[in-house]
């Protein structure tokens, strides 16, 4: 997704080395653009999110719900960025979740997101340590990088 705005690099970045793990990470940009207090879903915060991501050294790879395209505060930003490829839709009628799951299995990926998966577990079990949680306050990416399962 290209953007104007320039993001720092914090120390670490969002996950440190892995050894070789791929730089790819998932965002889930259904919850990330749901995650603001404003009426509708905000495309701006999905852009934050991978602006940080990329300042980072990151390499983002946002997949949305089909129906966030109905639902988006900014509608023709939000197809212009499906239509070049920025943001690829889930299927109509599926869960992006899946997606969003399978890839980051295959691809060996971390994925932003406040989901839990939790309907998920059985079938992705290690959905928990890819999590990379983030808050997203005027504008400026927090991440939180959980190395492990915690009790809830």
């Amino acid at each position: 997704m290209p953007s104007d705005r320039g993001a720092e690099s914090r120390e670490g970045g969002v996950d440190e080395a892995r050894n070789g793990a791929s730089r790819v990470v998932l965002v889930d940009g259904s919850n990330v653009a749901h995650s603001s207090e404003a009426e509708q879903p905000s495309l701006a915060d999905i852009v934050a999110v991978c602006d940080k991501l990329r300042g980072d050294g990151y390499d983002p790879v946002v997949v949305v719900d089909a129906a966030l395209r109905h639902q988006i505060d900014d509608k023709a930003s939000y197809e212009r960025l499906v239509d070049e490829g920025h943001i690829r839709q889930a299927p109509a009628g599926t869960d992006a979740d899946y997606f969003i799951l399978s890839f980051a299995r295959e691809l060996d990926a971390s994925i932003v997101s406040n989901d839990r998966f939790r309907d998920r577990q059985k079938v992705f079990p290690e959905a928990a340590r890819r999590l990379i949680r983030y808050m997203v306050v005027k504008g400026e990416v927090v991440f939180e990088r959980r190395t492990g399962r915690r009790d809830e």
